[in-house]
Protein backbone atom coordinates (compact mmCIF):
# COMPACT_ATOMS: atom_id res chain seq x y z
CA UNK A 1 0.00 0.00 0.00
CA UNK A 2 1.33 3.40 -0.76
CA UNK A 3 -0.50 6.83 0.67
CA UNK A 4 -0.18 10.52 -0.03
CA UNK A 5 -0.03 13.00 2.76
CA UNK A 6 -2.25 15.46 2.70
CA UNK A 7 -1.59 17.50 5.15
CA UNK A 8 0.06 20.30 5.74
CA UNK A 9 -1.72 22.15 2.67
CA UNK A 10 0.39 24.92 3.30
CA UNK A 11 2.79 23.03 0.88
CA UNK A 12 0.30 23.20 -1.81
CA UNK A 13 -0.30 26.98 -1.68
CA UNK A 14 2.02 28.70 -4.45
CA UNK A 15 2.62 26.02 -6.73
CA UNK A 16 1.01 28.06 -9.74
CA UNK A 17 -0.04 24.42 -11.51
CA UNK A 18 -0.98 25.38 -15.30
CA UNK A 19 -4.29 24.83 -15.92
CA UNK A 20 -5.51 24.20 -19.35
CA UNK A 21 -9.01 25.14 -20.22
CA UNK A 22 -11.36 22.85 -21.23
CA UNK A 23 -12.49 22.11 -24.18
CA UNK A 24 -15.58 19.80 -25.33
CA UNK A 25 -14.50 17.14 -28.02
CA UNK A 26 -17.50 15.12 -27.96
CA UNK A 27 -20.96 14.37 -25.68
CA UNK A 28 -23.52 12.06 -25.34
CA UNK A 29 -27.34 11.69 -23.80
CA UNK A 30 -29.56 10.04 -21.99
CA UNK A 31 -33.46 10.08 -23.07
CA UNK A 32 -36.38 10.46 -20.81
CA UNK A 33 -35.93 6.32 -20.52
CA UNK A 34 -32.20 6.57 -19.81
CA UNK A 35 -31.47 5.69 -22.76
CA UNK A 36 -28.05 6.14 -24.42
CA UNK A 37 -27.54 7.94 -27.15
CA UNK A 38 -23.85 9.40 -29.05
CA UNK A 39 -25.59 12.51 -29.66
CA UNK A 40 -26.88 16.03 -28.07
CA UNK A 41 -30.11 15.55 -28.38
CA UNK A 42 -30.97 16.30 -24.58
CA UNK A 43 -29.10 19.91 -24.64
CA UNK A 44 -31.25 22.36 -22.62
CA UNK A 45 -31.42 25.84 -22.27
CA UNK A 46 -31.63 28.59 -19.53
CA UNK A 47 -34.26 30.52 -19.38
CA UNK A 48 -35.96 31.82 -15.86
CA UNK A 49 -37.80 30.26 -13.59
CA UNK A 50 -40.14 32.32 -12.04
CA UNK A 51 -40.02 33.48 -8.32
CA UNK A 52 -42.15 32.80 -5.47
CA UNK A 53 -42.53 28.58 -6.89
CA UNK A 54 -43.16 25.86 -4.75
CA UNK A 55 -40.00 23.20 -5.03
CA UNK A 56 -42.35 20.71 -3.60
CA UNK A 57 -44.58 20.46 -6.06
CA UNK A 58 -44.40 17.64 -8.22
CA UNK A 59 -42.92 15.26 -5.50
CA UNK A 60 -45.51 12.38 -5.49
CA UNK A 61 -44.99 11.94 -9.41
CA UNK A 62 -41.18 12.35 -9.69
CA UNK A 63 -39.95 9.73 -11.99
CA UNK A 64 -36.74 9.48 -10.46
CA UNK A 65 -33.66 7.83 -12.23
CA UNK A 66 -32.91 4.33 -10.31
CA UNK A 67 -29.07 4.69 -10.09
CA UNK A 68 -28.67 1.18 -8.07
CA UNK A 69 -27.15 -0.39 -10.68
CA UNK A 70 -23.13 0.47 -11.46
CA UNK A 71 -22.99 2.22 -14.66
CA UNK A 72 -19.12 2.06 -14.51
CA UNK A 73 -17.67 4.35 -17.37
CA UNK A 74 -19.98 2.91 -19.66
CA UNK A 75 -21.40 6.02 -21.13
CA UNK A 76 -17.85 8.03 -21.47
CA UNK A 77 -16.53 5.35 -22.82
CA UNK A 78 -19.05 4.21 -25.70
CA UNK A 79 -18.44 8.37 -26.99
CA UNK A 80 -14.87 8.18 -26.87
CA UNK A 81 -14.94 4.90 -28.85
CA UNK A 82 -17.74 6.31 -31.39
CA UNK A 83 -15.24 9.33 -31.75
CA UNK A 84 -11.83 7.48 -32.31
CA UNK A 85 -13.49 5.46 -35.04
CA UNK A 86 -14.90 8.43 -36.51
CA UNK A 87 -11.74 10.61 -36.46
CA UNK A 88 -9.10 7.71 -36.28
CA UNK A 89 -7.31 9.36 -33.67
CA UNK A 90 -6.70 7.91 -30.27
CA UNK A 91 -7.85 10.38 -27.47
CA UNK A 92 -4.37 10.45 -25.36
CA UNK A 93 -4.58 11.32 -21.99
CA UNK A 94 -3.07 10.39 -18.92
CA UNK A 95 -6.38 10.17 -17.04
CA UNK A 96 -9.97 9.29 -17.92
CA UNK A 97 -12.49 9.59 -15.31
CA UNK A 98 -16.05 11.36 -14.46
CA UNK A 99 -16.05 14.64 -13.26
CA UNK A 100 -17.15 13.12 -9.82
CA UNK A 101 -13.81 11.69 -9.38
CA UNK A 102 -9.82 12.66 -10.37
CA UNK A 103 -8.24 10.42 -12.70
CA UNK A 104 -1.78 6.45 -16.82
CA UNK A 105 -0.62 5.34 -20.89
CA UNK A 106 -3.93 5.54 -18.94
CA UNK A 107 -5.31 5.13 -15.77
CA UNK A 108 -9.14 4.73 -15.84
CA UNK A 109 -10.66 6.04 -12.40
CA UNK A 110 -14.61 5.55 -11.56
CA UNK A 111 -16.20 5.97 -7.94
CA UNK A 112 -16.83 3.03 -5.85
CA UNK A 113 -20.85 2.57 -6.32
CA UNK A 114 -21.17 0.29 -3.62
CA UNK A 115 -19.78 2.63 -1.44
CA UNK A 116 -21.63 5.59 -2.96
CA UNK A 117 -24.81 4.00 -2.66
CA UNK A 118 -24.24 3.17 1.11
CA UNK A 119 -23.50 6.57 2.09
CA UNK A 120 -26.46 8.10 0.01
CA UNK A 121 -28.73 5.59 2.21
CA UNK A 122 -27.25 6.37 5.38
CA UNK A 123 -27.41 10.31 4.72
CA UNK A 124 -31.37 9.84 3.66
CA UNK A 125 -31.83 7.47 6.49
CA UNK A 126 -31.10 10.28 9.02
CA UNK A 127 -34.01 11.57 10.60
CA UNK A 128 -34.69 15.36 9.66
CA UNK A 129 -35.31 18.22 11.83
CA UNK A 130 -38.16 18.28 13.74
CA UNK A 131 -40.95 19.22 11.64
CA UNK A 132 -38.94 19.91 8.33
CA UNK A 133 -38.86 18.55 5.08
CA UNK A 134 -37.00 15.00 4.49
CA UNK A 135 -33.35 14.57 2.94
CA UNK A 136 -35.62 12.89 -0.30
CA UNK A 137 -37.51 16.12 -0.75
CA UNK A 138 -34.37 18.34 -0.53
CA UNK A 139 -32.89 16.38 -3.26
CA UNK A 140 -36.02 16.45 -5.31
CA UNK A 141 -35.41 20.75 -4.69
CA UNK A 142 -32.64 20.38 -7.03
CA UNK A 143 -34.18 18.75 -9.93
CA UNK A 144 -37.57 20.79 -9.62
CA UNK A 145 -35.38 23.62 -9.79
CA UNK A 146 -33.60 22.02 -13.00
CA UNK A 147 -37.32 21.73 -14.26
CA UNK A 148 -38.25 25.38 -13.63
CA UNK A 149 -35.09 26.56 -15.45
CA UNK A 150 -34.93 24.76 -18.36
CA UNK A 151 -36.63 24.79 -22.12
CA UNK A 152 -36.36 22.01 -24.93
CA UNK A 153 -34.65 24.49 -27.73
CA UNK A 154 -33.42 28.20 -28.00
CA UNK A 155 -36.43 30.94 -26.24
CA UNK A 156 -37.36 32.35 -29.72
CA UNK A 157 -38.02 28.11 -30.71
CA UNK A 158 -39.54 27.44 -27.63
CA UNK A 159 -43.73 27.85 -27.26
CA UNK A 160 -44.32 30.37 -25.05
CA UNK A 161 -47.20 27.74 -23.17
CA UNK A 162 -44.07 25.53 -22.50
CA UNK A 163 -42.37 28.43 -20.94
CA UNK A 164 -45.43 28.92 -19.01
CA UNK A 165 -45.87 25.38 -17.73
CA UNK A 166 -42.47 24.18 -16.45
CA UNK A 167 -44.04 24.39 -13.23
CA UNK A 168 -46.60 21.72 -13.93
CA UNK A 169 -44.33 19.60 -15.95
CA UNK A 170 -43.14 16.22 -14.56
CA UNK A 171 -39.92 16.01 -13.03
CA UNK A 172 -37.69 13.83 -14.43
CA UNK A 173 -34.45 13.07 -13.76
CA UNK A 174 -33.80 9.85 -16.18
CA UNK A 175 -32.50 12.62 -19.12
CA UNK A 176 -29.08 14.07 -19.16
CA UNK A 177 -26.33 15.90 -21.53
CA UNK A 178 -22.94 14.53 -20.62
CA UNK A 179 -20.15 16.83 -21.80
CA UNK A 180 -16.77 15.42 -22.57
CA UNK A 181 -13.82 17.99 -22.62
CA UNK A 182 -9.80 17.41 -22.76
CA UNK A 183 -8.04 19.38 -20.07
CA UNK A 184 -4.91 19.29 -17.92
CA UNK A 185 -4.16 19.94 -14.43
CA UNK A 186 0.11 21.11 -13.80
CA UNK A 187 1.45 17.94 -15.94
CA UNK A 188 -1.16 15.80 -16.13
CA UNK A 189 -3.60 15.45 -19.03
CA UNK A 190 -7.24 14.51 -18.61
CA UNK A 191 -10.12 13.66 -20.06
CA UNK A 192 -13.21 14.43 -18.12
CA UNK A 193 -16.71 13.70 -18.58
CA UNK A 194 -20.03 15.06 -16.41
CA UNK A 195 -23.41 15.94 -17.20
CA UNK A 196 -24.21 19.35 -18.06
CA UNK A 197 -27.04 21.47 -16.82
CA UNK A 198 -28.33 24.37 -19.83
CA UNK A 199 -26.45 26.49 -22.26
CA UNK A 200 -27.38 29.79 -21.80
CA UNK A 201 -27.86 30.61 -25.86
CA UNK A 202 -26.37 28.13 -27.82
CA UNK A 203 -22.91 26.49 -28.82
CA UNK A 204 -20.78 27.98 -31.19
CA UNK A 205 -20.08 26.57 -34.31
CA UNK A 206 -16.24 26.78 -33.61
CA UNK A 207 -15.57 23.61 -31.82
CA UNK A 208 -12.38 25.67 -30.40
CA UNK A 209 -14.94 28.30 -28.78
CA UNK A 210 -15.64 28.13 -25.09
CA UNK A 211 -19.46 27.22 -24.96
CA UNK A 212 -21.06 28.88 -22.25
CA UNK A 213 -22.51 26.57 -19.80
CA UNK A 214 -24.56 27.11 -17.06
CA UNK A 215 -24.27 25.02 -14.16
CA UNK A 216 -28.23 24.77 -11.46
CA UNK A 217 -28.09 25.06 -7.74
CA UNK A 218 -30.47 25.37 -4.93
CA UNK A 219 -29.40 26.57 -1.53
CA UNK A 220 -30.79 27.87 1.35
CA UNK A 221 -31.64 31.24 1.71
CA UNK A 222 -28.57 32.76 3.73
CA UNK A 223 -29.90 34.58 7.49
CA UNK A 224 -26.92 34.31 9.13
CA UNK A 225 -23.19 33.96 10.28
CA UNK A 226 -23.33 30.35 10.23
CA UNK A 227 -25.33 29.92 7.02
CA UNK A 228 -22.79 32.10 5.60
CA UNK A 229 -20.39 29.46 6.59
CA UNK A 230 -22.13 26.74 5.64
CA UNK A 231 -22.88 28.36 1.97
CA UNK A 232 -19.23 29.20 1.77
CA UNK A 233 -18.22 25.93 1.94
CA UNK A 234 -20.87 24.56 -0.56
CA UNK A 235 -18.99 27.13 -3.11
CA UNK A 236 -15.88 25.06 -3.05
CA UNK A 237 -18.50 22.22 -4.43
CA UNK A 238 -19.78 24.46 -7.02
CA UNK A 239 -16.47 25.86 -8.19
CA UNK A 240 -14.89 22.60 -8.54
CA UNK A 241 -17.98 21.11 -10.06
CA UNK A 242 -17.97 23.73 -13.33
CA UNK A 243 -14.24 24.90 -13.14
CA UNK A 244 -13.51 21.25 -14.44
CA UNK A 245 -16.11 21.02 -16.97
CA UNK A 246 -15.38 24.50 -18.11
CA UNK A 247 -18.79 26.09 -17.12
CA UNK A 248 -18.50 29.51 -16.85
CA UNK A 249 -21.93 30.21 -14.91
CA UNK A 250 -23.46 29.21 -11.92
CA UNK A 251 -26.76 30.48 -10.99
CA UNK A 252 -28.36 29.72 -7.25
CA UNK A 253 -31.60 29.40 -6.22
CA UNK A 254 -31.93 30.47 -2.86
CA UNK A 255 -35.38 29.02 -1.16
CA UNK A 256 -37.12 29.25 2.05
CA UNK A 257 -36.67 26.35 4.21
CA UNK A 258 -39.86 25.50 3.45
CA UNK A 259 -39.03 25.17 -0.42
CA UNK A 260 -40.37 28.28 -1.73
CA UNK A 261 -37.72 29.79 -4.71
CA UNK A 262 -36.79 33.52 -3.10
CA UNK A 263 -34.04 34.83 -5.46
CA UNK A 264 -31.68 33.89 -8.08
CA UNK A 265 -27.71 35.10 -7.71
CA UNK A 266 -25.69 34.48 -11.17
CA UNK A 267 -21.89 34.01 -10.31
CA UNK A 268 -18.81 33.64 -12.45
CA UNK A 269 -16.89 30.33 -11.74
CA UNK A 270 -13.81 32.24 -12.33
CA UNK A 271 -14.34 34.75 -9.46
CA UNK A 272 -15.75 32.73 -6.73
CA UNK A 273 -11.86 31.88 -4.95
CA UNK A 274 -11.49 35.51 -5.34
CA UNK A 275 -14.75 36.41 -3.26
CA UNK A 276 -14.52 34.07 -1.28
CA UNK A 277 -10.94 35.49 -0.18
CA UNK A 278 -11.90 38.92 -0.30
CA UNK A 279 -15.28 38.96 1.64
CA UNK A 280 -15.82 35.73 3.09
CA UNK A 281 -14.68 33.58 5.78
CA UNK A 282 -12.04 32.40 3.59
CA UNK A 283 -12.42 28.64 4.73
CA UNK A 284 -10.44 27.74 1.86
CA UNK A 285 -8.27 28.64 -1.16
CA UNK A 286 -9.12 28.18 -5.00
CA UNK A 287 -4.83 27.96 -5.47
CA UNK A 288 -3.87 25.37 -2.57
CA UNK A 289 -7.04 23.58 -4.31
CA UNK A 290 -5.51 23.13 -7.77
CA UNK A 291 -1.95 23.32 -6.42
CA UNK A 292 -3.11 19.75 -4.09
CA UNK A 293 -4.56 18.47 -7.47
CA UNK A 294 -1.45 18.48 -9.19
CA UNK A 295 0.79 17.07 -6.94
CA UNK A 296 -1.85 14.32 -6.42
CA UNK A 297 -1.93 13.74 -9.91
CA UNK A 298 1.89 13.75 -10.17
CA UNK A 299 2.18 11.37 -6.99
CA UNK A 300 -0.65 8.84 -8.87
CA UNK A 301 0.76 8.27 -12.03
CA UNK A 302 4.14 7.67 -10.30
CA UNK A 303 2.67 5.16 -7.80
CA UNK A 304 0.36 3.06 -10.12
CA UNK A 305 2.90 1.89 -12.70
CA UNK A 306 1.36 -1.75 -13.52
CA UNK A 307 -1.54 -3.31 -14.76
CA UNK A 308 -4.66 -4.45 -12.70
CA UNK A 309 -7.34 -2.95 -10.62
CA UNK A 310 -6.29 -0.32 -7.96
CA UNK A 311 -8.24 1.75 -5.32
CA UNK A 312 -7.80 5.04 -4.17
CA UNK A 313 -9.39 5.50 -0.48
CA UNK A 314 -9.65 8.27 1.82
CA UNK A 315 -10.95 7.06 5.17
CA UNK A 316 -13.15 9.16 7.36
CA UNK A 317 -10.63 12.23 8.85
CA UNK A 318 -8.32 10.30 7.94
CA UNK A 319 -4.74 12.14 7.38
CA UNK A 320 -3.68 10.11 3.76
CA UNK A 321 -5.14 9.40 0.66
CA UNK A 322 -4.11 5.64 0.28
CA UNK A 323 -3.83 4.00 -2.94
CA UNK A 324 -3.57 -0.06 -2.98
CA UNK A 325 -3.78 -3.02 -5.52
CA UNK A 326 -6.87 -5.69 -5.40
CA UNK A 327 -6.49 -7.04 -8.88
CA UNK A 328 -3.56 -8.02 -10.65
CA UNK A 329 -4.86 -8.45 -13.82
CA UNK A 330 -8.20 -7.13 -15.53
CA UNK A 331 -9.74 -4.08 -15.52
CA UNK A 332 -12.52 -5.58 -12.31
CA UNK A 333 -15.90 -4.71 -15.04
CA UNK A 334 -14.78 -0.65 -15.14
CA UNK A 335 -13.75 -0.46 -18.73
CA UNK A 336 -16.31 -1.27 -21.67
CA UNK A 337 -15.47 -4.85 -23.23
CA UNK A 338 -16.01 -3.06 -26.77
CA UNK A 339 -13.46 -0.47 -25.71
CA UNK A 340 -11.19 -2.99 -24.41
CA UNK A 341 -11.47 -4.88 -27.68
CA UNK A 342 -10.87 -1.69 -29.65
CA UNK A 343 -7.47 -0.25 -28.17
CA UNK A 344 -6.33 -4.11 -28.01
CA UNK A 345 -6.38 -4.51 -31.57
CA UNK A 346 -5.19 -0.53 -31.96
CA UNK A 347 -8.20 0.21 -33.56
CA UNK A 348 -6.91 4.08 -33.53
CA UNK A 349 -4.40 3.29 -36.34
CA UNK A 350 -1.44 2.20 -34.96
CA UNK A 351 -1.25 -0.71 -32.50
CA UNK A 352 2.06 0.59 -30.94
CA UNK A 353 -0.12 3.86 -29.72
CA UNK A 354 -2.64 2.00 -28.68
CA UNK A 355 -3.80 2.66 -25.14
CA UNK A 356 -2.35 -0.81 -24.64
CA UNK A 357 -2.88 -4.59 -24.44
CA UNK A 358 -5.35 -6.43 -22.54
CA UNK A 359 -4.50 -6.62 -18.95
CA UNK A 360 -1.44 -4.32 -19.35
CA UNK A 361 -3.41 -0.55 -18.10
CA UNK A 362 -4.45 0.28 -14.36
CA UNK A 363 -8.07 0.74 -13.48
CA UNK A 364 -8.67 2.36 -10.32
CA UNK A 365 -11.89 2.64 -8.23
CA UNK A 366 -12.07 5.19 -4.97
CA UNK A 367 -14.09 5.97 -2.15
Amino acid sequence: MSWFEIQPLSRFTGSNAAIRRPREIACFSYDDEHRFHPDERSLRYYYPPVLGADLSKGFDTFKQLDDTADDHLDGLLKTILHLEQRTGTRCAADFITWRGMMTKGTIFIEENHEHKVASRQSQHSQPSHFGGPSQEMMSFWGYKFETLSLIPDTWDATPRDVIENRENEVVNNHAQYCSIVKTGIGKAKLIIGGEVDAVWDSKPRNKNDAINWVELKTSATISNERDMLKYERKLLKFWIQSFLLGVPKIIVGFRTKDGILERLEELETSGIPGTVKKKGKGSWDGNTCIGFAAAFLDWLKATITEGGVWRIRRRERSPVIEVFKLEEAGYGDILLPAFVEWRTKGGSGDAENAIGNAGDKPTVDGE
